[in-house]
């Protein structure tokens, strides 16, 4: 089948085939702090010294690891396919963007961005970040913080996203898990314009995995290069 605009909406399990770490293990935890202290506005009010160190690890980290197999036939589905393909991520490293992606969303902020909370820049960062470390715009210190959204804080793109769910004909959703929204509601939009195929590739059924009108489980790697060949051969 030939599609026009596809939407592909992806989450940890895609970036975890790649040796980045999930968000949230079964204790709550990430990296072995408590969500509330790394991850919301409290805890970095709280202590920003440690979120601050948090982050600057994380941002290490991303350096150490390469797109995978899935990123890169994403990446050669944007650039073959005829009609239009949009990345929305949820995670927040730059794995799409070295896979050869262009055209992504990253609706829960990037590691290797930094937010001023004076001036309200974003600004790319590649290195540490400090509570001493002035903002580049507007010389403000303390200022910056992670371009990250946080549990409580509303996600990036969400006008634009929903403009691009009622016009799919093809969503297809990677290695999430259906539970954190509003992701998770993606699939419900738009099927309600009832109009558009939905497919989820996981590992396993996801808690949305019955909203979906098909689902693949396998590793990310070995499906998406498979689903990239059929969407290519179609059109």
């Amino acid at each position: 089948m030939r599609y026009e605009n596809i939407i592909i909406l992806t989450g940890a399990g895609i970036s975890a085939e790649s040796g980045v770490k999930t968000f949230r293990d079964s204790g709550g935890l990430w990296e072995d702090h408590r969500i509330e202290d790394v991850a919301t506005p409290e805890g970095f009010y709280n202590n920003p010294d440690l979120v601050q160190h948090f982050y600057n690890l994380r941002r290490a980290h991303i350096k150490t690891v390469e797109p995978n197999r899935a990123h890169k036939a994403l990446a050669r589905l944007e650039d073959q396919h005829a009609g239009s393909v949009t990345i929305i991520t949820q995670n927040v490293d730059d794995l799409h963007e070295r896979g050869g992606s262009t055209s992504v969303l990253h609706m829960h902020g990037e590691l290797k961005r930094v937010r001023c909370t004076n001036c309200l820049a974003r600004v790319s960062w590649q290195n540490d970040c400090s509570q001493q470390t002035a903002c580049p715009n507007c010389k403000s210190a303390p200022a910056l913080r992670p371009d990250i959204v946080w549990f409580g804080e509303m996600p990036f793109y969400m006008d634009e996203i929903a403009a691009l769910l009622s016009n799919a004909d093809l969503f297809v959703s990677i290695g999430t898990s259906g539970n954190v929204y509003p992701a998770a509601g993606f699939v419900a939009e738009v099927a309600a314009h009832g109009r558009a195929h939905t497919l989820e590739i996981n590992l396993e059924a996801s808690e949305g995995a019955t909203l979906f009108s098909e689902c693949r489980h396998g590793k990310a790697g070995d499906l998406v290069p498979k689903l990239v060949d059929e969407i290519l051969m179609g059109q």
